[in-house]
C-alpha cells in the first residue's frame, strides 16, 4: 500500500515507518493519523516483518500537531473535536499495543504528539541533537491523549513537572528520566538501532508478543497471590508451545532456532 503522508522501508524482517512531512516537522494532522493507523495495523499483520522501526524524515521527528489542523478543530464542535482525539487515541494504542517490538528514531524534536509517538514505542533511541517536550500548556491544551504512554516511559513525578511546565528536556535529560533508553552521535543512530534491531530477531516472535503483554498487564499490579498465580499460568502455558520447543531444542543442539532464518541484511 502506499500512504500521502508516509513512506514504508523493508530491510529483511526489519520495517522502517518514516512519516513524510519533512516541511511541517512531520506535524500531524487527520491524513497522518488516518496513514500512520493503517500502516501500523498492516505491519502488525505481516509475518515476515519482526521489528518496527518509527522514524521521521527531515530535521523532526514529529513536531506534534499541525498548527493549521489545531486551529479548525478550534472552530469545530465538541462532537468533532471528540471524534478528532478518539483517531489520535486509537492511532497511538496501535502503535502501543502492536505486537511486534518498536523503536522509535528521534533524530531531531519530538514535541506534544510527537512525544507521545516515541513513548508509545517500546524503545526509543535519540540523536544528541533531539529534543522533547510537553508543550500541550502553552496553546491552552493538556498532553491528554499521549499521557499515558508519557506517563508509563517517565512516572507521574516528572510528569507533574514537565506537563505544567512545557520545558524543552534535552536527549541527555530523556534518558535520565526513562523516556529514551540510548543517546548516541547523530553519526551512531542509525548503527545503534540496528544493533538493537538485531538483539531483537534474536528472540522467538511469539515469546516477544506475550513479553510485551506481561509488561503491560504486570506493570502497577500489587504482588500478591492473583498476580503470581497469573504470571505462573502465562509461563506454563508457553513451555509447551511448538516455540519453545525449538527454542530449546536449537539450544541442546548449538544451531540458531527456526525464526533467525528472517534476519536483518544491514
Amino acid at each position: 500500500m502506499s500512504y500521502a503522508t508516509l513512506e514504508i522501508e523493508k530491510i529483511g524482517a526489519i520495517a522502517t515507518l518514516w512519516m513524510n512531512r519533512p516541511d511541517l516537522h512531520n506535524a500531524f494532522n487527520a491524513q497522518l493519523i488516518d496513514d500512520l493507523t493503517a500502516a501500523l495495523r498492516t505491519l502488525d499483520d505481516d509475518d515476515a516483518v519482526r521489528v518496527v522501526v518509527l522514524a521521521g524524515r527531515g530535521k523532526s521527528f514529529s513536531a506534534g500537531a499541525d498548527l493549521n489542523w489545531m486551529k479548525q478543530a478550534g472552530e469545530a464542535s465538541f462532537d468533532a473535536n471528540f471524534a478528532d482525539a478518539q483517531k489520535l487515541a486509537d492511532m497511538l494504542r496501535q502503535l502501543a499495543e502492536i505486537r511486534k517490538p518498536t523503536i522509535a528514531r528521534v533524530q531531531g524534536a519530538a514535541l506534544g504528539g510527537g512525544m507521545g509517538l516515541a513513548a508509545a514505542c517500546d524503545i526509543c533511541v535519540a540523536s544528541t541533537q533531539a529534543s522533547f517536550a510537553t508543550s500541550e500548556v502553552r496553546f491552552g491544551l493538556i498532553p491528554s491523549t499521549i499521557g499515558p504512554y508519557v506517563l508509563r516511559a517517565i512516572g507521574a513525578r516528572q510528569a507533574l513537572r514537565y506537563f505544567q511546565t512545557a520545558e524543552r528536556l534535552s536527549a541527555a535529560r530523556a534518558v535520565e528520566i526513562g523516556l529514551a533508553h540510548e543517546v548516541v552521535a547523530p553519526d551512531d543512530l542509525d548503527a545503534k538501532i540496528a544493533e538493537i534491531a538485531e538483539a531483537l530477531l534474536h528472540g522467538a516472535p511469539k515469546a516477544m508478543t506475550a513479553a510485551k503483554e506481561l509488561v503491560r498487564d504486570v506493570a502497577g499490579q500489587p504482588v500478591d497471590a492473583a498476580l503470581i498465580e497469573e504470571t505462573v499460568r502465562r509461563i506454563a502455558g508457553l513451555r509447551a508451545t511448538p516455540e519453545a520447543k525449538e527454542g530449546l531444542a536449537a539450544f541442546l543442539e548449538k544451531r540458531p532456532p527456526e525464526w533467525m532464518g528472517q534476519k536483518n541484511v544491514r
